[in-house]
């Protein structure tokens, strides 16, 4: 597809989606300005110097000299200075817009509130199985536009929901919303406007993958488009799903055909075969071979601060998944994490709970913690209003320091239990990042 040079394109917001953007269209021989509201912004020492760069503010009159506007994916659409432009009848776009513009390599879109980085991984990873060259990225790792330096065969793109709001058309080869629940609402307003943000990821896409349970998933396309689901009952024919045994043994499975037993699998927990399902009904769907994508299953461990087991103390079991930055997200773990307990052992979960809410609903949990979690630990910003959310469920505790709540868990827990660092919440009134939170617990876990 050709690419248009001639007018201004300005980028808003650097970083590392932002930097990409620049050097991508000053590469690619258009003009190119950029302007960011913070005074140094990270990466400016990344873009060429020749460029007109405003820092400081984001300046209103630059962004009505563009032809079009490339907007970061932190920064909303209803910046004052951005809803001006759009008055103007300015176009306002992602990256990934131009990436879509920039090649016809077929696209995997991966999104959903929660698990979007271990499938996007796993689904590359069996790609690679396959002998694709194969690129992955987008919110996830390298930004997606870097991704065309591989000149790859196959892209696969972890994509947010504020990636989605300024992409249009996307056109992927098959994609998957995973799941949905609240999340980003301070950014999005409610759930509606947060699930058609995600569900712009299905425009013009040629396959979809989605969860059967949870309805929220499905997209409403053409009866013409290809759809194949997965979900943790029993499939129907072509479809993926679970088949249990009368023992308690379960199996990934398409249809009727047993394909993979779970306990050949190091990522655990109800959840985590949900993961595999969607990669294995993703994989279908780009022609990967089954025996390629079961031989990853067996051999792949997830990824760091997601559900990811640390340690054994003393007969307990430890688990960082501090990426659970939203209720969802711990209804997952804790439910995955619970159910492989509850079928094997007499144990439950210690749960460490808190941070900052961002407008969810805690009461979700609910059902959760009443089934599976022995004890909640609280800590940080929106800790009252959690215990305010959960009275009732299980013993509440609160905790100062993430240390302190460390230490909590493991006086209240015994042989067969698990310990979960799963927050439902942001990190920053207490950390630099969920992945400062998760080193940190993994740091005190290691000295008990």
């Amino acid at each position: 597809m050709l690419i248009q040079r001639g007018g201004l394109k300005v980028v808003v917001g650097l970083g590392i989606s932002g930097v990409s953007a620049v050097n991508f269209l000053v590469d690619a021989g258009y003009r190119v300005a950029v302007t960011d509201s913070r005074e140094t912004p990270p990466g400016c020492e990344k873009i060429p110097a020749n460029i007109e760069k405003v820092f400081g503010s984001i300046d209103e009159e630059l962004l009505l000299q563009a032809e079009e506007i490339i907007l970061s994916p932190g920064l909303p659409l209803d910046l004052p200075e951005i809803q001006q432009a759009i008055t103007k009848g300015i176009p306002v776009i992602s990256e990934i817009q131009l990436l879509r513009r920039a090649t016809d390599v077929p696209v995997v879109a991966i999104t959903g509130s929660n698990a979007k980085s271990t499938v996007t991984t796993l689904i590359g990873q069996m790609a690679q199985a396959a002998g694709k060259n194969v690129a992955v990225g987008g919110n996830l790792g390298r930004p997606a536009l870097d991704l065309l330096k591989d000149k790859p065969e196959l892209i696969i793109l972890e994509l947010s929901s504020f990636q989605l709001e300024t992409t249009s058309n996307l056109n992927a080869e098959v994609a998957v919303v995973l799941n949905m629940s609240e999340d980003h609402l301070d950014r999005h307003g409610n759930m509606l406007n947060y699930h058609q943000a995600k569900h712009r990821i299905f425009q013009q896409v040629k396959k979809v993958v989605y969860n059967r349970d949870d309805a929220l998933t499905r997209p409403l396309i053409p009866d013409s488009t290809p759809i194949q689901s997965f979900g943790l009952n029993a499939p129907d024919m072509n479809e993926y799903g679970i088949l249990r045994d009368t023992d308690g043994t379960m199996w990934l499975a398409r249809g009727r055909e047993r394909l993979l037993c779970t306990d050949l699998m190091y990522i655990q927990g109800m959840h985590n075969m949900a993961n595999a399902l969607a990669c294995l009904a993703l994989g279908e769907a780009i022609g990967l071979p089954q025996n390629r994508m079961l031989d990853t299953l067996k051999t792949f461990k997830g990824l760091e601060h997601r559900c990811e087991y640390v340690t054994t103390k003393q007969d307990v079991r430890y688990y960082n998944d501090s990426k659970g930055t939203n209720v969802g997200a711990t209804v997952a773990a804790v439910e995955g994490l619970g159910q492989a307990l509850a079928s094997n052992t007499a144990g439950k979960v210690a749960l460490i709970l808190g941070g900052v809410g961002k407008g969810q609903d805690f009461t979700v949990l609910r059902t959760a913690l009443e089934r599976f979690v022995k004890v909640a630990v609280l800590i940080g910003e929106d800790a009252s209003q959690i215990s305010q959310a959960i009275d009732g469920t299980t013993e509440i505790v609160f905790a100062k320091t993430l240390q302190e709540a460390v230490d909590i868990c493991q006086e209240m827990t015994v042989p067969n239990d698990v310990v979960l660092l799963s927050p439902a919440c942001a990190s920053f009134d207490m950390f630099k990042n969920y992945g400062d939170r998760g080193h940190q617990f993994v740091k005190y876990v290691e000295t008990l």
